[in-house]
């Protein structure tokens, strides 16, 4: 009797991630000093951080960066950093977004969602020595009938082992701790959500050397 088998079939090729670019991932922030010599902070800020694989560009309003996340995290790490070194008081906004709605041009179209894993990203970031308190909102864009705060609610419990969950205030969850650390875990819920859904935008407003801070008020 003969026998014949059946070869098995290929396997799958793995589906590459795409680039930064096409996928959509960027950042937007500004930097507010509070003193007239503001001018010389937020350039000599921007001058400071490390651009390296970054495209970056500021107008009258914001700075606009895109790339991997890991580098966005970095540069915005340094670049706040070196504003909040100047000891006065500073605010940042900082919007973060991927997944390509609202971008210029978009050229994913098969709906899917990728995030890198969130240790390699948090990973190469040094403690700054510098304190930050923060609001933040994470928003999950997505229309399908996923559960959004699930994904929220998962988040924040990262944020909570990170050390820098220290309440929930109306409409943000309110971080404190070294800034490395409070932008560290907004990235970090930005990626969790990020596996599940595709456009995900964030937004978390900094404050360092704060008098009221320093007084000890929440």
């Amino acid at each position: 009797m003969s026998h014949t088998s059946t070869p098995p079939a290929p396997a799958a090729a793995a589906v590459a991630a795409p680039s930064p670019d096409a996928y959509g991932i960027g950042a937007r922030f500004s930097l507010h000093p509070m003193t007239d010599s503001f001018i010389d902070v937020i350039l000599g800020a921007l001058d400071a951080a490390d651009s390296t694989g970054l495209t970056i560009s500021t107008d009258d309003v914001s700075t606009h960066v895109r790339g991997r996340e890991d580098r966005i995290l970095a540069y915005l790490t340094e670049a706040i950093a070196h504003a909040g070194r100047s000891g006065v008081h500073t605010v940042a906004h900082v919007l973060l977004s991927r997944g390509c709605p609202g971008e210029v041009a978009c050229e994913i179209a098969d709906g899917g969602a990728y995030a890198p894993q969130v240790p390699q990203i948090l990973r190469n970031v040094p403690a700054t020595g510098i304190h930050a308190s923060a609001h933040w909102a994470l928003y999950p864009l997505d229309d399908e009938g996923t559960d959004h705060m699930a994904g929220i609610y998962a988040a924040i419990d990262h944020a909570k082992q990170l050390g820098v969950f220290t309440g929930s205030e109306h409409y943000v969850t309110r971080l404190d701790g070294d800034l490395a650390d409070v932008l560290g875990a907004v990235v970090a819920g930005w990626l969790l959500v990020g596996t599940d859904v595709r456009h995900v935008t964030t937004h978390v407003t900094v404050s360092l050397n704060s008098p009221s801070g320093q007084a000890g008020a929440r």
